[in-house]
């Protein structure tokens, strides 16, 4: 990895603020996350763009014969198969022999333990089973933690009147194997999980183009993208939370809030945003089979805190009269919550889930409602500060330098401002979509209430919120540029007056080095002796009539006291008629 080492230090100090847990001359490359500001020598375009031949050419350093075996990995095939008709698909064949994001061999390629690295991702599986049956409150849970008891428990049938749910926590090649090929699962429902992207370059292999509305009407499966926020006390544990990160399967990137920093800011501490998705695939059920629910979360980081220490319950707090036991939920993972919540669902949610099966991932669905809730909150205050800012800019200086320095802090505002602008669109278009996907339209009385139904008008009030801070970042960016006008014409005036000092001493001394070379044509200097009085008494008076008539305040003054002695006169005319 000696090009890893050189290239760190040609980060620029930018960078090194923003990914800190990388200007370490030793790190272990299992636990970088792909991203440019790894420097010039990471290449993300190290397997081919979009338009290049597949397959790619480093396959033959990664791929192993078990991989192109249709009796070993059929799903795997089956894949590979649908790539030159669904060229995009390409990407999660390569995403599973790499056995995490294609871009990373790079990194881990030299690494010595190259083969442990691979064989850990491949197999890596979390995974808790969980029956819903009609009728019957408990809820019967099995713990996966291989893909051979993740195969034997998908031959299982599950008991009669039940629905079964695998909620799995990040992915691997493995558990995409045998969900994939023993359920039947589309492939695009697992590749459009293992990335982060909201937006892309025209280059991108790992692009995710939208389908056509008519034709996600009838997919089996919807995924669903937020923001967690996170809080670190310190830039060593921001670092610390980067490399869990890095381990993870499936690519989720921290967008650190670095530019956003507040006079009531801890100076060591970060908050981040953390890019992540859920995704949930049902099989109905049919006269042969029973229904099936897949629900992909992503891994946790446990470094830090969630911001402000992360959602509410989703229950009312016990009054004092109420003497009853109750349980909290972990706070250990996003998985353990989760899985928390599940064990709490109702009687009456248990039953709604045979009517609507989306109703399995209703629990998932409060959190990540809570999490929008609690984002828009942040955005919230960061927009506050701004204004603050801009309304009492001496606050948040230590001292004015002076008008440049104040229009230069203006200026800073703004930086932050455009941050949300670019920002908000996007996390509008995810609150839309997963409205769009939660809540179609249905027909009048043809939609039965369900616990997924009643979310709705909680995702209606973060959508609103989410219109109303971008509607706010508009409205302070038009007050901040006015403001910042308003200084530099500020800053003008004052030059101005500069410039009309410096006029004024050329009024002066443009007629004396006039007069003075007037007279200065005599040829007979001595002769000058007898006459030199006569250059003061004319040129003093010629440049002191010349400032007068160029002196704005003195020709006002004097335009003022003859309009009012012409006042006067006229008054006494009047007056004299009269009498």
């Amino acid at each position: 990895m000696h090009w890893f080492k050189q290239d760190v230090k040609s980060i620029n100090d930018d960078e090194k603020r923003n990914s800190s847990s990388y200007d370490q001359d030793e790190i272990d490359p299992n636990l970088l996350i792909p991203d440019r500001k790894l420097g010039k020598d990471y290449d993300d375009y190290f397997n081919g763009d979009i338009y290049g031949q597949s397959p790619c050419r480093h396959v033959q350093q990664w791929e192993t014969p078990e991989m192109s075996d249709a009796s070993k990995m059929p799903y795997l095939v089956h894949i590979k198969s649908l790539s030159m008709g669904w060229p995009h698909l390409r990407y999660l064949a390569e995403w599973m022999e790499v056995t995490t994001s294609p871009t990373k061999w790079q990194l881990i390629r030299d690494s010595p333990k190259l083969e442990e690295i691979r064989k850990e991702r491949a197999t890596r599986t979390k995974i808790k089973a969980i029956d819903f049956i009609s009728g019957q409150p408990a809820i019967h849970m099995h713990d996966i933690d291989s893909p051979n008891d993740l195969a034997q428990y998908l031959d299982q049938p599950a008991v009669p009147e039940a629905t079964r749910l695998y909620v799995v926590e990040d992915l691997s090649r493995d558990v995409i194997e045998q969900l994939g090929y023993k359920l039947d699962i589309d492939p695009l429902f697992f590749r459009e999980h293992i990335n982060d992207y909201t937006w892309y370059n025209t280059r991108d292999p790992w692009v995710e183009l939208p389908d056509l509305d008519i034709v996600s009407r009838s997919r089996s499966y919807f995924r669903l993208m937020y923001m967690h926020p996170r809080y670190f006390t310190t830039r060593d544990s921001y670092d610390k939370a980067l490399k869990q990160a890095g381990k993870f399967n499936v690519l989720r990137r921290l967008d650190e809030d670095n530019e956003h920093e507040s006079l009531f800011d801890d100076e060591s501490a970060t908050v981040a945003l953390v890019r992540s998705k859920a995704s949930f695939w049902i099989r109905r059920s049919s006269n042969s089979q029973q229904a099936v629910g897949v629900l992909l979360i992503d891994p946790s980081i446990t470094e830090g805190f969630p911001l402000w220490k992360g959602y509410r319950p989703f229950r009312n707090s016990p009054s004092p009269s109420n003497k009853t036991s109750f349980e909290v939920p972990p706070r250990t993972s996003l998985f353990e919550d989760l899985i928390f919540w599940i064990r709490q669902t109702s009687q009456q949610d248990i039953d709604a889930i045979q009517h609507n099966p989306n109703a399995m991932a209703f629990r998932i669905l409060e959190i990540i409602c809570a999490e929008w809730l609690t984002l828009s909150r942040y955005i919230t205050a960061r927009l506050g500060q701004i204004e603050w800012e801009i309304e009492s800019p001496e606050r948040f200086q230590v001292k004015k330098i002076n008008l440049q320095q104040e229009s230069i802090n203006f200026n800073t505002s703004l930086k932050k401002l455009h941050t949300w602008r670019r920002r908000l669109p996007i996390y509008k278009a995810m609150v839309a979509d997963t409205h769009t996907k939660l809540f179609p339209k249905v027909e009048s009385g043809s939609g039965r209430r369900d616990c997924v139904a009643d979310l709705k008008k909680d995702f209606e009030i973060v959508s609103g919120h989410i219109d109303d801070l971008l509607s706010r970042t508009e409205r302070i960016a038009a007050v901040a540029t006015a403001v910042t006008a308003i200084e530099e014409s500020r800053r003008a005036i004052e030059q101005n007056k500069t410039l009309g000092r410096l006029t004024y001493l050329a009024v002066i001394f443009a007629p004396l080095s006039f007069v003075s070379s007037f007279f200065s044509m005599s040829t007979d200097l001595s002769g000058l002796t007898q006459t030199i009085w006569v250059y003061f008494c004319v040129a003093v008076p010629i440049s002191f009539f010349v400032y007068l008539l160029v002196d704005k305040n003195w020709t006002n003054n004097m335009q003022a006291a003859y309009n009012k002695t012409k006042e006067v006169k006229h008054n006494a005319k009047l007056h004299d008629r009269r009498h």
